[in-house]
């Protein structure tokens, strides 16, 4: 069996616990197109009777792919091929200044024609986490200005997005208004005189946290990708640290440059 970049005899493949063997068919049928978007797949009871299983191997096997993000389960309906686009994170040309210059978002970037939509908008003025004030170069007991957002995309949750400006920066201005204007929060810095001009993102995933997962609306199973943005003006000072969390089964990260 080839998997990926993976091989895999079909004396390994026999070793295999009876739940992979069966999520790794279904999984080949989806992949085939033999159960499209937002088609039921096969239940525990057609399970455990085409394969002669017990009904906790039954619910294993289905529990894989809901765990990839493939399929998801539906109370009472059963358990459904995902129905979703994955959404393309250009993470370089999202950020140039070309595009919030333009009092275009960063999410533009990503979408095309589909709408982003952000639901909840926290705002709020905060004693900075040890973390951020240590990236801010801020003294103990420091403000930071704090924007909390989430995401969703055709219904679904996606994001969660939670950024950190310095208070003595951004207090009373723009950028603590729910709706930053055009360019977002990147412009009205710029129009203070702080505009980024380079940034570093950090990349790593874990599983999520109970309230991560609620908010997202994840499955068990589901790990979330963190990215730590740090965006830094013409000086070298931070003007914001951005704290993301998304949906790993949402997102394919892309990074196009020159070699």
């Amino acid at each position: 069996m080839i998997r990926g970049d993976v091989w895999m005899s079909g004396r390994e493949t026999e070793r295999q616990p009876k739940y992979l063997r069966i999520a790794a068919q279904l999984r080949a049928a989806v992949e085939a197109g033999e159960y499209g978007p937002g088609e039921r797949l096969p239940g525990e009871n057609e399970l455990m009777a085409e394969h002669s299983v017990a009904r906790m191997t039954a619910r294993q096997a289905l529990g894989v792919l809901q765990a990839e993000g493939i399929a998801e389960a539906r109370k009472g309906a059963g358990v459904f091929v995902r129905d979703f686009r994955p959404i393309r994170r250009h993470g370089i040309e999202r950020l140039a200044r070309t595009r919030w210059g333009e009092g275009r978002t960063v999410w533009s970037a990503d979408l095309g024609d589909r709408e982003l939509v952000v639901d909840t908008v926290e705002v709020s003025q905060e004693e900075a986490p040890a973390v951020v004030a240590a990236v801010m170069d801020l003294a103990e007991g420091a403000d930071v200005c704090v924007r909390r957002r989430r995401f969703v995309l055709d219904g679904k949750p996606v994001l969660l997005s939670t950024s950190y400006l310095p208070a003595d920066l951004v207090a009373g201005t723009p950028v603590m208004q729910p709706d930053t204007g055009p360019g977002g929060t990147y412009a009205r810095l710029a129009e203070l005189g702080h505009g980024p001009v380079r940034f570093r993102e950090e990349i790593r995933s874990r599983m999520p946290t109970r309230d991560e997962a609620e908010r997202l609306a994840l499955p068990t199973g589901v790990p979330a990708v963190l990215i730590v943005r740090t965006a830094f003006d013409a000086d070298g000072r931070v003007v914001e640290v951005n704290d993301m969390v998304l949906d790993s089964a949402a997102y394919v990260l892309e990074y196009q440059f020159e070699a």
